[in-house]
């Protein structure tokens, strides 16, 4: 079936769309154990964003499980398609002109490798959203480290799933050491230094 499927060169391009937003689209890809403060921080991000006229979107790890992932659990070949089907919606907004943040704890170095390698190196960006487990804890407003620590919940990062800290992210923000003003803050000050420039 792949054999019989080729790409048609549509005219207008991602450059010409950037044009039109007057700014350059990009993936955010925020990373962290779940409770880290990558929602709330993407939210934070944005509204500044926002300010600024920069047309943005959020994909968040729960609203993408609850409907284009929807049929995939968390076991590890299920978390690898995750990523990869999302990789594709971002590339696909970012040809369309829009500035991503996509939120997800993608534990998995290779497959934080694979969307920046779908992206490109020009198109992704890397922030290692840090808070130590005990944090992420006690702000578990889900209960679901409780419920991992009971054995309620496979496969739970940071629990009984491994995260891969990122080795060289392009920043890391530590959320249990800052307040999440300056959190966003610094975010939007490696947008402005490093991306929109």
């Amino acid at each position: 079936m792949k054999l019989n499927i080729k790409n048609f060169q549509f005219t207008i391009t991602k450059s010409d769309r950037e044009l039109l937003t007057n700014h350059k689209s990009h993936l955010l890809w925020l990373t962290g154990l779940s409770g880290s403060g990558k929602s709330t921080l993407a939210n934070l991000v944005e509204i500044e964003l926002n300010k600024r006229n920069i047309l943005t979107y959020i994909i968040d790890g729960d609203n993408i499980r609850q409907g284009i992932n929807s049929d995939l659990n968390f076991e590890i070949q299920d978390r690898v398609e995750n990523i990869r089907r999302i990789s594709e919606l971002s590339k696909l907004l970012v040809d369309a002109g829009i500035f991503v943040i996509a939120c997800f704890i993608s534990p998995f170095s290779k497959d934080r490798l694979a969307v920046k390698n779908k992206l490109g190196q020009e198109n992704f960006s890397e922030i290692y959203i840090n808070a130590s487990i005990e944090s992420c804890e006690i702000r578990d407003v889900k209960g679901l480290y409780k419920k991992a620590r009971k054995g309620e919940i496979k496969n739970f990062t940071g629990i009984s799933s491994p995260y891969e800290t990122p080795i060289n992210p392009d920043l890391e923000i530590k959320t249990d050491r800052l307040p999440i003003k300056k959190c966003s803050e610094l975010i939007i000050n490696f947008i402005t230094s490093n991306i929109l420039k």
